[in-house]
């Protein structure tokens, strides 16, 4: 249909005249509400884009304590739990880097404390003096751990009962 009666129904029903297809031969129009389209295909968009894994990081060293090795054992599952990558770095000092067998054992240990939620994508390799593993979550451990969404709406959101 020509152009200006397309327009002209366009006003009528209080909708948009947007062009779908310029290169076709003739182009290509609809008769939409140009806001709400362009709402919706920023939203599929958004729902495309592919989720991005944060890296959080874990420091421990070859001579760390049980206790200490448990704390950072349960914010590694946290953080496994809300779906993000865990970098493990084991830092030598001094005449410890002499002895890289005990750090790689610390590791491996550490990643077979967490092999139940997490799978090594990254095998400890010795880098300078400090040794580095990367764990990611195993498929589906999000639900199965009660993790949080990340969502900025819900860091926004306050509990009512809550003071400022």
């Amino acid at each position: 249909m020509p152009t200006r009666q397309a327009l002209e129904l366009s006003r009528a029903a209080g909708l948009d005249l947007v062009v779908v297809a310029a290169t076709a031969q003739p182009p290509v129009c609809r008769i939409i509400d140009y806001g709400r389209h362009k709402y919706e295909t920023e939203k599929r968009e958004k729902e495309n884009k592919k989720k991005v894994q944060d890296v959080k990081g874990i420091k421990i060293r070859p001579n760390i304590a049980e206790h200490d090795l448990q704390t950072l054992l349960r914010r590694s599952k946290e953080f496994l739990g809300e779906g993000d990558k865990v970098r493990v770095l084991c830092q030598f000092r001094a005449r410890e880097i002499t002895h890289p067998e005990i750090g790689q054992r610390k590791l491996e240990r550490f990643a077979e404390l967490l092999a139940d939620i997490s799978v090594i994508d990254k095998a400890p390799s010795l880098d300078g003096k400090q040794m580095v593993m990367v764990l990611i979550p195993k498929p589906g451990i999000r639900e199965n751990l009660g993790g949080k969404k990340k969502d900025a709406e819900d860091k926004d959101k306050q509990d009512g009962g809550e003071e400022v």
